[in-house]
């Protein structure tokens, strides 16, 4: 019997408790509700299980010490898995915790906290997540109330190679003191690299607010541990942690024989992992390094790669290190500075005293140039001491699931550039195109995204605006909406270099306009003529009628390049509104930003 027909004559539930399931079920995924169903069959068989739940509520103090609100700003997921560990955490120390997306809360309920800790990932150019836009501008305002009471910590997550590393976490941080709060613990910034910092700094957070916030038993006084759920239930499903080994299916190269860039349309096989996925998710891969790459380095610092290194408590190769655990393709900031130090290079040390030429360096260095700069011997251990872990690769998903069933597809370009008489790759991208052959198995993971998701409402219009690689996530709106039978106009902008060469996915483009899925294709080739047009061209180009797709409920997404054609469109659109509806501006401006905290204006941009 489905949820919807369930009524309270058909069961042992009312029809609150009815309502109450259908809502909660109807955020799940075909995945977390059969979780959910073992869960609840667990225990069901539990000898009067619903017996200890109700003690232990009534044991606990009617005047509990309080709670701890987890609140995630997060772009790519990563700030979110972070919280939703210490939400984990914290309830396996007694801690009574409720974990919050910051667009789901209320900036002035703030006022009613007693502790509160903020997991803040930074977007763009030191610009707030989407999903936090609200609350990051509530604290700033009028509105925002003194917060005399409350006691918080912050995580801030980012990456150093950008000039506004963790800038978020420091607004919040910054706007909370400035209201009267104060932290019981101190900030910390952490890289991309992040995880056994942030374990470190979570146990340290609870460890100083439990004798605050642990609800303790009336007559004991001993700590009740709240349910939490089953955790070797938990730790069966696949994650970043925990990675699914998928095998390759295809890798086809979609540009031209004559394009200056190899794209491939990847495809992997989930077939019995149990994973799903909704269009706008990411999926993260694990890859492994170029042996080759390897090689060259340790010749460059003058070692072999039988030297023995630990890590995470276990002693392996250096060779076999640098394969699996360690970054050896793009540099950072950091790693520049260290090694100038290390060599006594002039260069670098004067690159070193300069951020602006030291970041905009390591963006365009691969770490074998980095160490070629000056020959130098470095021992094992300040070779890894140099280097950054490896972190998974996210590319957003090219695929629906109601298309491809138990496949994922990608569209990956491949970075691939000239240095001296060498030829560069990135990590990821020459891992899936040329070292992974069809049967090979490579590890990876859904990261979901609620940012970047289609309207609920099959009959709102949907404009979509993807240069290059940006088309992967609208190939996979377009399979669901068809699939899906979605009555919504489907309006596509899609740019790149030329049209003969570079068109991902032209056929397939085509085949949708002609069948009336895609109302209208609107592409810009940079190169085809004489004058260089992009996508925000177009879109102007057609000004009024974006302003009446807007008028009519239309949803907007962006995906792609956020250094500039991202800002670009976001004018461009700050323009239309300007021109098309008459308004100023402060006023335009504001009409776009509504549209984000309406989720009508999405943005997958990197």
């Amino acid at each position: 019997m489905l949820l919807k027909e369930l009524s309270a004559l058909a069961s042992p539930l009312n029809d609150q408790q009815i309502g109450q399931l259908q809502l909660a079920a109807s955020e799940l995924s075909p995945q977390q509700l059969a979780w959910v169903s073992g869960y609840f069959w667990g225990v069901s068989q539990t000898s009067g299980a619903a017996q200890p739940i109700s003690q232990a509520a009534a044991a606990v103090s009617s005047d509990p010490a309080g709670k701890l609100s987890i609140i995630y700003a997060s772009q790519t997921g990563n700030a979110k898995g972070v919280a939703e560990a210490l939400k984990a955490e914290a309830s396996t120390a007694g801690i009574k915790a409720e974990l919050f997306d910051a667009s789901d809360y209320k900036g002035k309920n703030l006022a009613k906290e007693t502790h509160v800790i903020i997991v803040a990932s930074t977007n763009g150019e030191g610009e707030a997540p989407d999903n936090a836009i609200e609350l990051h501008e509530f604290l700033q305002s009028k509105k925002a109330p003194k917060l005399d009471n409350l006691k918080y910590g912050v995580i801030g997550l980012g990456d150093s190679s950008y000039e506004f590393f963790c800038q978020t976490g420091k607004d919040f941080d910054a706007y909370l003191a400035k209201k009267g709060a104060t932290p019981f613990i101190e900030r910390i910034d952490l890289d991309v690299d992040y995880e056994a910092s942030a374990v470190e700094w979570r146990k340290q957070a609870l460890d100083t607010v439990k004798d605050a916030l642990s609800v303790k038993t009336e007559q004991s006084g001993q700590v009740v541990q709240l349910p939490v759920g089953q955790a070797a239930h938990a730790t069966t499903q696949y994650s970043k942690q925990n990675p699914y080994t998928a095998t390759l299916l295809t890798s086809q190269k979609i540009t031209g024989r004559d394009s200056g860039k190899d794209v491939r349309h990847i495809e992997l096989d989930l077939e019995g992992s149990g994973l799903t996925y909704q269009p706008g998710d990411a999926l993260g891969v694990w890859f492994k390094n170029s042996a080759e790459l390897v090689s060259a380095i340790l010749k460059q610092v003058r070692l072999t790669g039988e030297e023995q290194v630990e890590i995470d408590g276990e002693s392996i190769s250096l060779q076999k290190a640098l394969i699996e655990k360690y970054e050896i393709t793009s540099a950072n900031p950091q790693q520049v500075s260290k090694f100038s130090e290390l060599s006594g290079s002039k260069k670098l040390e004067k690159l070193a005293q300069d951020k602006d030429k030291l970041r905009q360096y390591a963006g365009n260095t691969q770490v074998i140039d980095l160490l070629s700069e000056k020959k130098t011997q470095l021992t094992a251990e300040q070779l890894v001491g140099l280097l950054r872990r490896l972190t998974p690769r996210l590319y957003s998903i090219a695929s629906s699931q109601t298309e491809v069933d138990e496949e994922v597809h990608l569209t990956v370009a491949v970075v691939e550039y000239k240095q001296g008489d060498d030829t560069r790759f990135g990590g990821a991208s020459s891992f899936l195109s040329h070292r992974l052959e069809e049967g090979d198995e490579v590890k990876v993971f859904i990261e979901h995204n609620n940012n970047f998701k289609l309207p609920q409402d099959d009959n709102a219009p949907v404009i979509m605006i993807g240069p290059g690689t940006g088309i992967a996530p609208f190939r996979s709106f377009v399979q669901e909406r068809d699939n899906r039978d979605a009555e919504g106009k489907n309006w596509l902008f899609f740019g790149d270099r030329t049209f003969t060469q570079d068109f991902l996915y032209q056929v397939e483009w085509q085949k949708y306009l002609k069948s009336g899925v895609v109302n209208q294709l609107d592409v810009a080739f940079s190169r085809d003529q004489q004058e260089k047009v992009y996508v925000q061209h177009r879109i102007l180009e057609h000004s009024a009628q974006v302003w009446q797709w807007l008028q009519d409920g239309a949803y907007i997404y962006v995906c792609g390049d956020a250094t500039r054609m991202a800002k670009d469109v976001h004018d461009a659109l700050i323009t239309i509104v300007e021109q098309q509806g008459k308004k100023n501006r402060e006023e335009a401006e504001q009409f776009v930003n509504d549209l984000r905290k309406a989720k009508r204006y999405q943005r997958d941009v990197y």
